[in-house]
């Protein structure tokens, strides 16, 4: 893909070290891009990693797995996003864990993924650890991953309740993540409806966008303090900018404790995809008159052909109707009785011809007597 300066969405995003006095060990990178020189198709990728393992550990991890999904992404097929995706994942991972068992690499360092690649209007998602991807659309907020901690698996196990969520010691432990010595997998369930299979929920890769749509990519600094439907607010009332600034304030402002990062991505309501689609009801239409006006030309001069080809039949039997069409007159030629001659007729040739007397002239002559 050929990187360009400016995207097909409207987009907004900042990184906040918060209040607690850590390191920003969040890190971001959102690229626009066309497909390829001849293929102009816009996409718009957007990777956000939230280091974890401590002091450095973090910081070098998430920057490298920024970095090296973001590249191997750009070198790959789009027509294959699922693929690229899971090829950048597994090759940060291993780069990441390669880099910690040197002595130059930080040990036990990792990071979370979260990434988002928009190819025109299509959207495809996939996620390690508690960044989250949602989507805000028509009112609603939905939060399309899931997070990989010891606590989600708990409650989905029914081992707490969703009140302990969030109080639990272990609602930080990572159980998925980019740098473990084995390479993990990513997470392409992308839950959209309600009750959905894990099956049906991988089905939704490649969601269509609408226009209007907004898809948000956050650390769990932003999560862990503001609920999914004060976000849905904050992005609903507020500009791209403004909605960034005031979440991570309202972050900063119950404490703070771990660095908060937010990515907007706004589908424009100007018809940014409509256009493709009103430009595939054209073509439909054009094709369907040049169809038409084949058929019509084809019917026209199929018609001229047979009409001269009865016009051409020769008339050799007596007593026969033939119809003909000339101009727009229609012609029958009927049955015709002609008179027979038995009799072969005789010219009576004169033997003799009659004396002539003089000619009498109407008028006087000077004819000089002798």
């Amino acid at each position: 893909m050929i990187e360009t300066k400016q995207s097909h969405l409207k987009i907004k995003a900042d990184s906040h070290p918060g209040l607690g006095g850590k390191q920003n060990e969040d890190r971001y990178r959102i690229c626009s891009c066309q497909l390829s020189p001849k293929d102009k198709t816009a996409s718009t990728l957007a990777v956000l990693c939230d280091g974890i393992g401590g002091h450095k550990a973090g910081e070098v991890a998430a920057q490298m797995g920024v970095n090296i999904i973001t590249e191997t992404i750009l070198e790959g097929d789009a027509k294959k996003p699922l693929e690229i995706i899971q090829k950048a994942i597994v090759r940060a991972s291993e780069a990441i864990y390669q880099t910690s068992l040197t002595n130059q690499g930080p040990s036990g360092m990792g990071a979370t993924a979260a990434i988002a690649w928009i190819i025109k209007d299509r959207l495809y998602t996939a996620n390690l650890g508690d960044s989250r991807i949602y989507l805000l659309r028509d009112g609603h907020i939905i939060q399309l991953t899931t997070d990989h901690t010891w606590v989600q698996e708990a409650f989905e196990e029914g081992l707490i309740d969703e009140a302990d969520r969030m109080t639990h010691p272990n609602a930080h432990v990572i159980r998925r993540y980019l740098g473990a010595k084995n390479a993990p997998k990513p997470d392409f369930r992308m839950w959209y409806f309600e009750g959905e299979s894990d099956s049906e929920a991988l089905k939704n890769q490649g969601l269509r966008l609408k226009d209007g749509d907004t898809i948000l990519l956050c650390s769990d600094g932003l999560t862990d303090l503001v609920g999914d439907r004060e976000i849905h607010e904050v992005v609903k009332n507020n500009t791209l900018d403004a909605a960034v600034e005031k979440l991570i304030g309202i972050s900063n402002a119950r404490g703070g404790h771990d660095n908060i990062t937010v990515i907007l991505m706004n589908v424009p309501s100007t018809g940014v995809f409509n256009k493709s689609k009103k430009q595939r009801v054209f073509k439909g239409c054009l094709y369907t008159l040049i169809i038409l006006s084949a058929l019509i030309t084809i019917i026209t001069y199929g018609w001229r052909w047979w009409r001269n080809r009865l016009e051409n039949i020769e008339f050799s039997t007596p007593g026969v109707t033939y119809p003909v069409n000339v101009g727009t007159d229609e012609f029958l030629f009927t049955e015709t009785t002609f008179p027979e001659f038995t009799q072969t007729p005789t010219v009576q040739q004169a033997t003799s011809f009659p004396t002539l007397g003089p000619t009498i002239t109407p008028w006087p002559t000077n004819t000089i007597e002798p």
